[in-house]
């Protein structure tokens, strides 16, 4: 017995003995890491005053990552004032941006003034992303939004579409005489040309070195008028588009091809070439495929064509009326549409390069500009979306969109005389 009360307090005080030492060991562990992370807050500090860092430039440092990572363009939009630069915007403050940006920074603000100038999202035409509509297309190979995705934009959009509204009437100049003045100087801030001529689709994002207004000016959109052969070539992706009161193919957009034709070479002198080809059936998703080789012939066959010009109408909700007052008479708005090989999931599309997407862009405002001084209310915006569609084959390229299912024929026919005068103006140089 004494035996074992000796052996049980010999390993007690083994135990006690390790504990002891197991506690002495750690505690100086703890104490061992303290020396040091003093030593490197001290230097972070010490260097952080040396150079100059502060917390505004920390933050700063962390607004230019959140552009850089996130986007211009998405920033720009969730959250403008991030997007603040004296310089660019030569204002002397940033509260003098802020009065300044008031209806950017809260659009129901303007809205809320009842400003003559105001214009419902039906008067701007947002596209309604509908099966009809260009801007939700799908074309096999270019690897286009999915049809749940597509529908699912298509009724995001059909919220904000507001029902008809009173078109309203714009002055009229003598012919050949400009309504309104753009200030070019203006066109140059980048926040002033995208809220007034540009509507950006969810897919994808553009930034101010891709929509520089003094350069996309610069670029010389004359075309060769003494060039022998068709000069300008006239298309259709989707021939099968109607209005709401055609009775057949010569009244649907193919018609509208023929009338915008004839204006082109009696008026106008230009020879055209008015390709009828059918791509959209059986159906619609792989038009755009289907389209690409037969043009690339109509290039091969005729060289000397230098305008390409793919005539659509588009798809909205059934309450949306694109009518606007154009020269007194009810007319069709129309859009034109660029797309920019770039999606927001994506980036750059290497299998979709467009060599030609700066001159692309070019000819589009160019017309918009026009159509903006010379003809107010005739042209809603330009629609920018991530693919290609078919653009890239010449510089020259435009696709317009005339109106919608829900107008009338000659509501349409009605932007035909404009439009074919807005060509003329930038083809020959004489808009600017």
């Amino acid at each position: 017995m004494r035996n074992q009360m000796l052996r049980f307090q010999t390993l007690r005080n083994h135990a006690l003995h390790r504990q002891k030492k197991y506690r002495a060991r750690h505690h100086k562990k703890r104490w061992a890491g303290t020396f040091p992370l003093v030593l490197v807050t001290s230097v972070c500090v010490s260097l952080l005053q040396v150079f100059g860092i502060t917390q505004d430039t920390i933050l700063d440092a962390a607004v230019s990552s959140m552009q850089a990572n996130f986007g211009y363009q998405t920033v720009q939009s969730c959250i403008p004032i991030l997007t603040y630069d004296a310089s660019a915007s030569r204002q002397k403050s940033i509260y003098e941006y802020l009065a300044s940006s008031v209806n950017a920074l809260l659009p129901i603000y303007g809205y809320a003034r009842g400003d003559e100038g105001q214009f419902t999202l039906g008067m701007l035409g947002m596209p309604g992303e509908e099966e009809e509509s260009c801007g939700a297309l799908v074309e096999a190979g270019e690897e286009l939004l999915s049809k749940d995705q597509a529908g699912q934009d298509a009724a995001d959009t059909r919220e904000q579409a507001a029902q008809h509204t009173k078109p309203k009437v714009e002055p009229v100049a003598a012919p050949g005489e400009k309504v309104r003045k753009y200030s070019r100087e203006k066109l140059n801030d980048f926040d002033y040309l995208l809220q007034n001529f540009y509507r950006v689709d969810s897919t994808t994002t553009t930034n101010s070195s891709q929509l520089n207004a003094a350069k996309m000016l610069a670029k010389d959109m004359r075309i060769n008028r003494k060039q022998e052969g068709p000069q300008i070539l006239i298309y259709h992706t989707h021939s099968q588009e109607r209005f709401a009161d055609s009775k057949d193919e010569t009244q649907s957009v193919v018609g509208l091809g023929d009338v915008l034709t004839e204006l082109l070479e009696e008026k106008y002198g230009y020879q055209v070439l008015h390709h009828k080809g059918k791509y959209d059936l059986p159906d619609r998703d792989t038009a755009y495929s289907r389209s690409a080789p037969a043009l690339e012939q109509l290039l091969k066959d005729y060289p000397s064509i230098q305008v390409i010009i793919d005539l659509h109408r588009d798809g909205v909700a059934e309450g949306t009326r694109l009518v606007g007052n154009v020269n007194g008479k009810q007319t069709a708005t129309i859009m034109f549409f660029n797309g920019l090989s770039h999606t927001t999931a994506q980036g750059d599309i290497g299998y979709l390069y467009n060599p030609n997407l700066a001159d692309n862009l070019a000819f589009s405002f160019q017309m918009q500009l026009a159509a903006a001084e010379y003809y107010p209310g005739l042209s809603r915006f330009i629609y920018l979306r991530g693919y290609r569609y078919n653009m890239h084959y010449l510089p020259k390229s435009l696709l317009v969109e005339v109106g919608a299912q829900t107008n009338t024929y000659q509501e349409v026919l009605n932007a035909m005389p404009p439009l074919a005068d807005l060509l003329d103006k930038v083809l020959s140089g004489k808009a600017q």
